[in-house]
Parts: C-alpha cells; sequence; structure tokens
C-alpha cells in the first residue's frame, strides 16, 4: 500500500512524498519501505535510531521523527496501529503456492495435513493429525507427536521433539483498547523460530510475534502445559517447568530455570544463569547473572526461606 492510502484508512495528517510501504514492524527493526508507529513516551530514544520509512505518532512525538521519514499523525496511534495490522496480515493458507516439499526418509502419516508452500527435512516423524501451515519450515530429524500445530511461516530446526497437543504460532495476545473500552486485534504478522534440539512437552502454547519473530533458542527444554507469549526469547538451553508463564517481550539469557507455575511480567530481561523457584512472580528486570530467587514480590532465594521462617514463628 501507498502513504496516501494508509492515511486515508487511519485519518491521518500527511504532507510530503508518497511511496509504497511493504509492512509493518518494529521501531528498532523497520526498514525504509516500511511503517513503524509510538504509543509510549518510553519508546521516543528509539525513533531518532529508527530506518522506518514512515511512524504513525500523535501530536505529542511528531517532533522527534528524524529527516527523512514520514509522519502519519493522529490522536491514539496504538489503536490506527491495530487497525493497519489487518491490511498488512498474509494469508492465512496461500493456494498459489507450490506443493510441499518433502525430505528424503520422513514418514507423514495418512492423517496428518500439510499446506502448500510447507518444507519439512529428511528422517522427520509426523504423526496423525499433526497439520502444518503455509510456509513453515521443519528441519532434518525431527518428531511431532500427533495433533501437534505449526502455524504458518513458523521454522522449527533439526533434532527437535514436540510432543502431543502443542501448539506452534498461535496468535500473541495483542490487541488495542479505546476510551470506551472496545478491543481491536492486532493482527500477528510475525513467526515462531525454534531452533536445533529443542524439546516440548504436551499442550505448550508459543504465540507467534505481532512483529518479528518470537525465539526458542537451541537447546532448550520445555515441560507441558507453558505459556509462551509473542515477541519473547529464550536463551540457549533454559529450562520451563510445567505451567510457568511468560509475557510477551521477555528476553531470557541462556540457561534460565523456571519452576512451576512462576511468571514474568512483559518486555523485561533475565540474566543468563538465573534460578526462579516454583511460584516466583518477575516484575522487574534481572541484570545479574547465576542468582536464584523465589516468591511475589520476588527476593533472592536464602531471603525468602528467612522470611517464612519468621512467619512460621508468628503463628506458632
Amino acid at each position: 500500500m501507498d502513504l496516501i492510502q494508509i492515511a486515508s484508512i487511519i485519518g491521518a495528517e500527511f504532507d510530503g512524498e508518497n511511496f509504497e510501504i511493504t509492512g509493518m514492524n518494529t521501531l528498532k527493526d523497520a526498514s525504509k519501505t516500511e511503517l513503524s508507529f509510538v504509543s509510549n513516551s518510553k519508546y521516543l530514544k528509539d525513533i531518532q535510531n529508527s530506518n522506518a520509512g514512515a511512524i504513525i505518532v500523535d501530536n505529542n512525538t511528531k517532533e522527534y521523527i528524524p529527516d527523512g521519514c514520514r509522519a502519519l499523525v493522529v490522536d491514539f496511534p496504538y489503536w490506527q496501529m491495530a487497525t493497519l495490522s489487518k491490511y498488512f496480515a498474509p494469508k492465512i493458507e496461500d493456494e498459489t503456492l507450490p506443493h510441499a516439499k518433502i525430505g528424503e526418509g520422513t514418514q507423514i502419516s495418512q492423517k496428518a495435513e500439510i499446506a502448500k508452500g510447507a518444507v519439512i527435512g529428511k528422517n522427520c516423524m509426523i504423526m496423525a493429525h499433526v497439520y502444518i501451515g503455509a510456509n513453515a519450515f521443519i528441519g532434518d530429524n525431527t518428531v511431532l507427536y500427533p495433533s501437534v500445530t505449526v502455524y504458518r511461516d513458523c521454522k522449527i530446526g533439526s533434532g527437535c521433539i514436540i510432543h502431543a497437543n502443542t501448539t506452534v504460532g498461535s496468535d500473541g495476545f495483542g490487541f488495542a483498547t479505546n476510551k470506551m473500552g472496545e478491543h481491536k486485534k492486532i493482527y500477528q504478522n510475525g513467526n515462531v523460530v525454534i531452533e536445533d534440539d529443542v524439546e516440548i512437552g504436551s499442550s505448550t502454547a508459543i504465540d507467534r510475534a505481532a512483529f518479528g519473530t518470537t525465539l526458542i533458542k537451541k537447546g532448550v527444554r520445555i515441560d507441558n502445559l507453558v505459556q509462551v507469549g509473542h515477541n519473547c526469547v529464550i536463551g540457549e538451553y533454559s529450562v520451563l517447568v510445567s505451567q510457568s508463564g511468560i509475557s510477551g517481550s521477555t528476553t531470557m539469557g541462556r540457561n534460565v530455570v523456571m519452576g512451576g507455575q512462576s511468571a514474568t511480567a512483559g518486555h523485561l530481561s533475565i540474566a543468563p544463569f538465573t534460578t526462579l523457584a516454583a511460584r516466583s512472580g518477575v516484575t522487574k528486570s534481572i541484570q545479574k547473572s547465576g542468582l536464584t530467587f523465589a516468591g511475589f514480590p520476588l527476593m533472592e532465594h536464602r531471603l525468602w526461606l528467612k522470611l517464612q521462617a519468621k512467619i512460621a514463628k508468628l503463628i506458632q
């Protein structure tokens, strides 16, 4: 779509050269033919370094737009970003794509469904009721147990094992809300990438990114019933235990361990070799590596044990 069309759809003020926009992306990752947005003042610093061709802003942030970038000025940028996300969403399935490519030695159940454009490597095992979406990629020697679902554009590496009923690439929990309390879906137009040697338990959900990629790095181990939100990065060899939940845009270093029912708030970073005991609640970024935490609010594990001992004495 060109900028004039986009400005018309969202009711934006626009004055400048018209050119084609090929997609939407974050401020950090957008190219000169892509559109981005700013809805929070904490991202103002990212505007100056953005390569976006155009940015949706409000009257308070339009002055920060760098030279060579076009400003689309609206009252509520987040709401209008949600409006536009639908226009840039790819087809769920695309019959114009070529037939799926299947590698030598791969076994696929007659009850599985492989969409057009998918690529499956060598010596894989694809069991009954698996669905692999358009343009999805599966590496060599990977096993997908019954009823695994891999949405369009997602990539799974070699030597992976994904157990029954797990979903890779479902839409992230993204929506904009206006002053009336109405919600508008943000179409999740990114994907999920799972690197090599990853094992994922049953009934786990890994959400696709709104823009860009939700990334599970090599060697990760994920238990049953785990939720990984959109745009998360899970570092190499991390371990996520059953019923843990990672909110959107959380970034983990390598070898992070999350105990059962532990959880993070969104947009946090967790240092490498951090251990979170069961039912820990992370509300702030963890900067120092190698520590063990527990409780909610979160505190170092030794301090938490002392606190529990003192509480126990109070009620005796």
